[in-house]
């Protein structure tokens, strides 16, 4: 599932790549204190195969509105599916489809710089580069990784920066502009299910690595003087595969008072954790100083609350959930709270904050982050 970066028919509008081979828009519509999701469009890719990724082409701020809004699409039988959305008709109309992979395209992304350019990975080991225009023949195929690539993500701060991942455990940093030697190779000892770009800090790069829990790297030697990237921070949930990890969008400085006293740990909400403990087990979370970067787990849904800290803890503190959730349903939406969805945000973002979500197999759980990295 991913947010489409601009609004299309006055509504945010989330993409949903399927098991059924369908790829849906789901619009987001508010009411006084609640949103809900409602079906926008839907996109049937294939007969017998299985949606396995997508990416809209709206990564990078400052798309000009004479662009046009793309999704790109991979299944599991080794095929892109280029797709264009309208705000007018049917919504999601197919422009091209072909085979890009001998077997699961597990992945694929825009070059959010160029955006008639596409990047996959598939379970045959390969990496490969795709003009849209002209899809018959890949502009680039690499073999450096060693097994599937199943994680791709192009920078929306810097042209020609790429980033990627394989079940083969590494992440790899390329100059886009040469293909045939990455900038930077990280082991990461789990292979790597999501990369995000961090959406206000550039050099930042999170890494859902399965059994090697999740990873922020810090990429910024790599890039300017390509030396190796350096850990920020890292957690190992035990017994689970962390699939997913994702930063939020929301800007922390225009957060309303109460929700910031809550990331803050203030004590006048010390007692939230026992109102919501039916849901959430347990409050406790690794809360220490990483020299200097700290971590506090926000809220957990539906598992065990046991995390291993990599980076050097100092001891156990009490963290508060973020939101309230209720057996009925969880209430995701302050009142008040805005989204940064352009590049004025930067100037007011409190940017030592940021907030991370992870969810992870075995457990079941969703976790939600608060990272200070001040």
């Amino acid at each position: 599932m991913k947010w489409c970066h601009i609004r299309v028919a006055g509504h945010a509008l989330l993409g949903v790549a399927d098991a059924g081979g369908s790829i849906e828009l789901l619009r987001l519509v508010g009411s006084e204190n609640t949103y809900t999701l409602q079906p926008f469009s839907s996109f049937a890719l294939e007969k017998q195969c299985l949606a396995l990724s997508l990416d809209w082409s709206t990564g990078k701020a400052g798309r000009t509105c004479d662009q046009p809004l793309k999704i790109i699409s991979s299944d599991s039988r080794g095929q892109l599916h280029l797709l264009k959305v309208t705000e007018a008709g049917p919504g999601l109309q197919g422009v091209a489809t072909w085979q890009a992979h001998h077997f699961e395209a597990w992945i694929a992304a825009f070059n959010y710089w160029q955006t008639e350019i596409v990047y996959s990975g598939g379970d045959d080991g390969l990496l490969k580069g795709w003009d849209t225009r002209t899809p018959d023949t890949s502009i680039f195929s690499s073999k450096r990784h060693s097994m599937g690539v199943c994680s791709i993500q192009s920078s929306p701060h810097r042209e020609d920066l790429l980033a990627t991942g394989s079940y083969d455990e590494h992440v790899l940093l390329w100059d886009t502009r040469n293909m045939r030697q990455p900038l930077a190779d990280m082991a990461v000892q789990g292979g790597v299910w999501r990369l995000r770009w961090h959406p206000f800090h550039r050099h930042l790069l999170l890494a859902a690595c399965m059994h090697g829990g999740f990873r922020i790297f810090n990429c910024e030697k790599a890039i300017e003087k390509q030396e190796a990237c350096t850990v920020s921070a890292s957690y190992t949930l035990p017994d689970s595969l962390v699939y997913g990890a994702d930063w939020s969008w929301l800007n922390f400085h225009l957060l309303p008072q109460t929700q910031q006293s809550l990331l803050l740990g203030s004590s006048a909400y010390s007692n939230l954790g026992a109102r919501t403990a039916d849901v959430v087990h347990n409050r406790k979370a690794v809360g220490q100083s990483l020299e200097p970067p700290s971590f506090d787990r926000l809220a957990d849904h539906d598992g065990d609350s046991r995390a291993k800290l990599h980076s050097g803890g100092k001891g156990w503190t009490s963290v508060h959930p973020l939101t309230e959730d209720t057996k009925s349903g969880s209430r995701l939406h302050t009142p008040g709270t805005k989204i940064c969805d352009s590049d004025s945000c930067l100037e007011t973002a409190h940017l030592d904050i940021s907030l991370l979500a992870t969810c992870s197999f075995y457990n079941h759980v969703l976790h939600l982050w608060k990272w200070d990295n001040s």
